[in-house]
């Protein structure tokens, strides 16, 4: 994270005695990233974290290749998905994986989460699609809604509460940190004048959630294609104090602030978040370029060394025809891609666009899992056919 934030009680200095009223030791517990080379928080709590009442046993959890899926153009239709799953654990569908990230949907029957969740794997981005909620972890609560990404940090134990009402997220797990891109930071860390966003546009845990109601609470945490419940006498939700750089937040698609120009901006003009192998952008309402002779619509491009995934939020896609609210498309490195016939001409002399789409660029081929293929577009390869 971009800045530093504390909550609750902790005391004077790092690694010192720091009691509880009835005079025990707050068990202190150092979270960390890159080693101890990267951002990190420190946090206090009531039980000793190491304290496990009982393992279950695991369960698969991972996506397996569709490996004869092969070189084209995709659309995953899933704009008419209705549930992916009964709960946020077994709604998480991954479709499209490489070794540095994944990505899916989670449409859930069920709002409400009994048990925690914890990735020990990866850093995760949620997209709130649809929804408006809570995130509840050591760090404190969250508030979140729709065109919210909800940053979660690697080993974050957490669960969401969600109002009544439809949930639908685009959920992104990613090998290494997720974190704001380095070229809109000054050498301290600190958001600049010309990033798309600042600091008063990420909000962050603002109250700590202590759970002392009952005697039986059940982690989930998925490791290497496992999901292990580890069963605890006592809450997750026990820290009384923390503070450093490292804890979950959120960052709206609707704070981002477009950046446009004269002639079609790249797609680097639109990059909101980082990671090691890929990066993730946001499209929004904006106005069109203002060159007297511009073309709006983007120009066609080959992806030499990238696999670009849109997945689309919201609006109407000027550049796209048959695509849909919800709809996933997948562009992959060594094919050219652009917009549909039509569109680049229909473009000219508009003045504004009101789409909003979440873009992952990759530098490794993505491949589709078998859960993807019941949404592929089997027509979509040939739709710039006049």
């Amino acid at each position: 994270m971009a800045f530093y934030h504390r909550l609750g009680e902790i005391p004077p200095k790092r690694h010192t005695q720091f009691r509880q009223p009835d005079g025990s030791l707050y068990k202190e517990e150092l979270v960390s990233s890159k080693g101890f080379s990267g951002i990190y928080s420190t946090m206090y709590h009531i039980h000793n974290p190491n304290r496990v009442a009982s393992i279950g046993k695991p369960k698969i959890y991972s996506w397996e290749i569709a490996d004869d899926y092969g070189l084209t153009q995709t659309h995953l239709n899933t704009s008419n998905v209705e549930f992916t799953g009964r709960d946020y654990l077994t709604a998480r569908k991954m479709l499209l994986k490489n070794p540095d990230v994944m990505m899916g949907l989670c449409i859930p029957q069920t709002t409400k989460m009994d048990d925690y969740f914890k990735n020990a794997d990866g850093d995760e981005v949620v997209f709130v699609h649809e929804g408006t909620g809570t995130l509840l972890s050591q760090f404190g609560r969250l508030k979140v809604t729709a065109g919210d990404y909800v940053v979660i940090p690697r080993t974050t134990i957490y669960r969401f509460d969600w109002q009544q009402g439809k949930v639908k997220l685009l959920v992104i797990e990613a090998a290494s940190p997720i974190e704001t891109v380095r070229r809109y930071r000054n050498e301290v860390g600190q958001l600049l004048e010309h990033s798309p966003y600042c600091e008063r546009d990420i909000k962050v845990p603002d109250k700590l959630v202590l759970e002392q109601e009952k005697e039986h609470y059940t982690v989930h945490i998925k490791k290497q294609g496992r999901l292990y419940p580890y069963h605890y006498e006592h809450s997750p939700l026990d820290v009384v104090g923390w503070d450093g750089y490292l804890y979950p937040y959120a960052l709206s698609i609707h704070d981002f602030e477009p950046i446009t120009g004269r002639i079609h901006q790249p797609p680097p003009v639109h990059q909101t978040f980082q990671s090691a192998g890929f990066v993730i952008c946001s499209f929004v309402p904006r106005l069109f370029d203002y060159h007297p002779l511009s073309i709006p619509a983007p120009y066609n491009h080959s992806n030499i060394d990238s696999d670009e995934v849109l997945y689309y939020v919201d609006g109407e896609f000027m550049s796209r025809k048959g695509i849909q609210r919800g709809s996933f498309t997948l562009h992959m490195g060594g094919l050219p891609h652009g917009p549909h016939p039509g569109m680049v001409e229909k473009s000219i002399g508009a003045t504004k666009t009101e789409e909003t789409a979440v873009m992952l660029d990759t530098f490794s081929p993505l491949q589709l899992t078998q859960d993807a293929l019941q949404f592929v577009d089997k027509e979509y390869p040939m739709s710039w056919t006049e």
